[in-house]
């Protein structure tokens, strides 16, 4: 064996543990990038759940709203039946009333369901843009091996530690602080 040839053979003999570092990286971000994809599919199932959640109150609502005025409509109507008296025009103002109510508090649920969707929707935006730079992370990774350049591998492990931080964000979301500067509620 020729010195030339016994060098090249240590060269490539030194390449591997590059390769291998480079491919657990890889194997560690991919393993961040299912968890951060399944999360973020979970919380757009939760944002559609929600979303269907607060459409039907508003509908409850509607219900509500037009047995309010069912009721109004006939109180005005037993107003002009003086041989009757006041007690079917009271209960329907009661009835009215009571509707009037129950519309404010079934209101308020729907708007609370709405802003709960919509921060879960927020937090899947989050992860969603956290998920691109885990992928670019895993090209550069790739690239890594291909070339057999380090700078490419730290780009990797940078892009997938800046895909982490924007994914952990969305734990912030439902910080009160950060709601109120987001306007969620």
């Amino acid at each position: 064996m020729s010195v030339d040839e016994e060098l090249q053979e240590h060269a490539e003999h030194a390449k591997q543990p590059f390769d291998k570092k480079v491919a657990v990286t890889m194997a560690v971000i991919a393993a961040m990038l299912a968890i951060d994809g399944v999360m973020a599919h979970l919380l757009t199932t939760e944002e559609l759940l929600l979303q269907q959640k607060a459409s039907d109150q508003w509908a409850y609502y509607q219900a509500k709203s037009i047995r309010r005025y069912t009721s109004e409509v006939a109180a005005d109507i037993f107003k002009g039946f003086h041989d009757l008296g006041a007690e079917p025009v009271e209960k329907y103002k009661k009835a009215a009333e009571k509707y009037r109510e129950d519309t404010d508090e079934i209101s308020k649920e729907a708007k609370a369901i709405e802003a709960e969707s919509h921060m879960k929707g927020e937090q899947a935006h989050c992860l969603d843009y956290g998920e691109v730079f885990l992928e670019i992370g895993i090209v550069f990774a790739s690239m890594a091996i291909l070339t057999k350049r380090s700078g490419i591998w730290f780009a990797s492990m940078g892009s997938a530690l800046i895909g982490m931080m924007i994914a952990l964000c969305m734990f912030l979301i439902d910080v009160p602080f950060v709601r109120r500067l987001l306007h969620f509620g």
